[in-house]
């Protein structure tokens, strides 16, 4: 052991033992006067700080004594100095975040505080205690917390869960619309949590906020959509409870502000619209879009973690912006996740204030003029079609609003069912397509692409593909950056259906021509929809076959495909009736063969000819279109050895005769010029056709 630990310590780049020893007491010290410790995970942050001291002690011990340290020992402190850092930035995580946040991922945080206790435990298994000149009382001190960290169980503090689940409780009904007439949020509850964690002052409630917004930020800089929609749910709810328990302070601070600027409004003519409304209301600054300066009617979070109104910063990003307008951060995409619980709180303060929801349209009483022009029953009938259909618009957008709303807070199994809702509402209309993507969806369906759950998964990858058909929503979906998920469902999907639905997703986005590029520049793709058209059911195969096909109209891909075999496949599938694939199958070899190295491949197989020149006789239109197109190139490219084998088959001159007289009009020429060709090899064999 003692031979190979001097390669393992310069390997490592162990400190020198008298400057590792000064930094694990210099760590150890800050870890141990640490002020005004966190008010949540306080056992664990306790019990680990009494831990640390006690080592503290043993460092400066061993300081002391000014001894050389055997290698196992500076492997150990070594160990342990990482450890101890680690610890230290999970406390001043708890210290500096916010404690809201903290609150809700409690059992995570419990459980990183656990790991390090037994990585604690597991570096002193190393320590040679009785290699090390300490006292009997640190001997035995240290040999106790080596015990107990070996035997250290999961410590979740039962109040803090209870804690958690009450905030989450005033979360979700601040979510659900349960009541026009009843105010959404339990204020006594709200305010008895906050308290708890520490929120008591104003100046608390700002630097809650504060913390709540960065840690937005670090979420929305790695595509944590869900984790961002819950933050932004915090902000809101401490933003209104601020604006709601401090209200008498800050009515103060606005009356003189209101009665200053009533001088030179009280001559000006007066325009209820969004934008009037805000010089006139008292509208908290949280529920102000940061664009408009206006009343947020629809809240919509951003990749940035930022809320604004939905029309204001559809507007930037429709004009060419690609940048957060609060913060100038780059947004990593460019989808928009609605922020029901801001969008609940501005309800109910609009309800608290008699401020009108919706703003009446202008344009409404001219049409309505213009109508009573016609017919009595002409108008009742459109009337009755533009109520019906704006009707069921409206029912679509609120059963998606709905949906998406359980998808971002739900359980596993209320995201698995509102996931099926979703599957099924996107597979009948455009219009249904649009508005679900418009709600905020794709995101989050994107994240359930990795979801253990084999239902949650296929729904949300079926419903992906349903979305896809609508043609703006292939642009959302691939911004989103949910190609390299679907590829993952498509290579070890937890359900066939799932990899099926997958390869047809990866089908309907490669419609577009970019998307083409994009997916075929992923080394996993290909070869993915290969294993599918080797492993899948006949609609499997059928879906990995029309995907390649359509990622093959680009030419880089054509390679990719034949380096990932599946031209064998592909003729294989010609020879079995019940895949039903056979047409397409035919479709894409027709398309390799344009390509050299498709060609080459092709050409391998001592099987094809026969197979296609029963396909002549007894295949579809369009597998006889595409047969005679591979035997002509074959023939062309391949020389006499192919002739000689389609020559020496009886059955290829009565097939192709057959095609000339009953084919397509493209069959008919490409048969023609077969027999030609043929024609002519045997003109060089002296035995011309008759």
């Amino acid at each position: 052991m003692d031979s190979g630990l001097p390669a393992l310590m310069a390997s490592s780049r162990f400190l020198p033992s008298g400057t590792l020893l000064e930094s694990l007491i210099h760590i150890c010290h800050e870890v141990c006067s640490m002020e005004k410790l966190p008010l949540i995970q306080i056992r664990n942050v306790s019990t680990t700080i009494r831990r640390i001291k006690l080592l503290s002690s043993l460092f400066e011990e061993i300081q002391e004594t000014n001894c050389p340290l055997h290698p196992s020992s500076i492997l150990c402190l070594t160990e342990l100095f990482s450890v101890i850092r680690r610890v230290k930035v999970l406390i001043q995580g708890c210290k500096d975040g916010s404690s809201l946040w903290g609150l809700l991922q409690t059992e995570i945080i419990s459980n990183q505080f656990y790991v390090l206790v037994k990585e604690m435990g597991m570096a002193l298994d190393i320590l040679p205690s009785s290699l090390l000149n300490i006292t009997t009382d640190t001997r035995e001190q240290v040999e106790l917390l080596h015990k107990q960290a070996k035997r250290v169980d999961l410590f979740v503090d039962t109040k803090e869960l209870q804690r958690r689940d009450e905030l989450l409780e005033v979360m979700a009904s601040n979510s659900e619309k349960k009541s026009t007439n009843r105010s959404f949020v339990d204020m006594v509850k709200v305010k008895e949590v906050l308290s708890i964690i520490g929120l008591k002052s104003l100046f608390d409630y700002e630097e809650e906020i504060s913390k709540l917004e960065a840690d937005a930020q670090k979420q929305a800089g790695t595509g944590g959509l869900i984790a961002v929609s819950n933050i932004n749910n915090l902000i809101s709810l401490v933003s209104y409870s601020k604006s709601l328990i401090f209200s008498g302070e800050q009515n103060e601070k606005t009356k003189g502000g209101i009665r200053q600027r009533s001088g030179t409004d009280v001559n000006r003519n007066i325009d209820y619209s969004s934008s009037s409304l805000s010089m006139f209301q008292n509208i908290p600054d949280e529920f102000r879009c940061p664009i408009s300066l206006d009343l947020m009617r629809d809240p919509v979070i951003v990749a940035s973690g930022h809320s604004y109104d939905r029309n204001s910063i559809a507007q930037w990003i429709n004009s060419g912006h690609y940048t957060c307008p609060k913060s100038g951060q780059k947004l990593i995409h460019m989808a928009i996740v609605p922020n029901y619980a801001l969008k609940s709180l501005v309800h109910q303060w609009c309800q608290e204030n008699n401020v009108p929801l919706t703003e009446c349209s202008s344009s409404a009483a001219p049409q309505l003029e213009r109508s009573n022009s016609q017919t009595k029953t002409h108008e009742n009938i459109v009337v009755d079609h533009i109520s019906a259909a704006k009707a069921a618009i409206d029912a679509v957008k609120m059963a998606a609003e709905f949906l998406v709303g359980k998808l971002a807070m739900g359980s596993p199994e209320i995201q698995r069912q509102a996931a099926y809702e979703l599957r099924l509402l996107a597979k009948n209309g455009m219009d249904n397509r649009r508005i679900i993507a418009e709600a905020g969806a794709i995101p989050f369906l994107v994240t359930l692409l990795s979801s253990n759950d084999p239902r949650i998964q296929e729904n949300a990858v079926t419903a992906l593909l349903n979305l896809s058909i609508f043609d703006n929503n292939k642009i959302l979906i691939m911004a989103a950056g949910a190609i390299d998920s679907i590829i993952k469902v498509l290579e070890s999907g937890r359900t066939m259906e799932s990899r099926e639905n997958a390869a047809a997703a990866i089908f309907s986005l490669s419609m577009i021509d970019d998307h083409k590029v994009a997916i075929g520049a992923r080394p996993r793709a290909i070869p993915a929809l290969v294993g599918l058209l080797r492993e899948g059911t006949a609609t499997g195969k059928k879906d990995a076959a029309t995907a390649m096909f359509n990622l093959a109209r680009y030419n880089e891909n054509k390679s990719s495909i034949v380096l990932a075999g599946a031209v064998p496949l592909l003729i294989e599938q010609l020879m079995d009736d019940k895949a039903g694939i056979t047409d397409d199958a035919l479709t894409l070899l027709a398309l390799l063969l344009g390509f050299p190295e498709g060609l080459k491949e092709i050409k391998k197989s001592q099987v094809l000819v026969p197979l296609l020149i029963d396909l002549l006789r007894f295949g579809s239109a369009k597998g006889k279109d595409h047969s005679i197109t591979l035997l002509l190139g074959l023939c062309k490219d391949g020389g006499e050895e192919v002739a000689g084998r389609l020559l020496i088959n009886p059955r290829s001159i009565p097939s192709l005769q057959s095609l000339v007289a009953d084919g397509s009009m493209k069959a008919r020429r490409k048969a023609d010029a077969l027999l030609r060709l043929l024609n002519r090899y045997c003109s060089h064999s002296q035995n011309p056709l008759t």
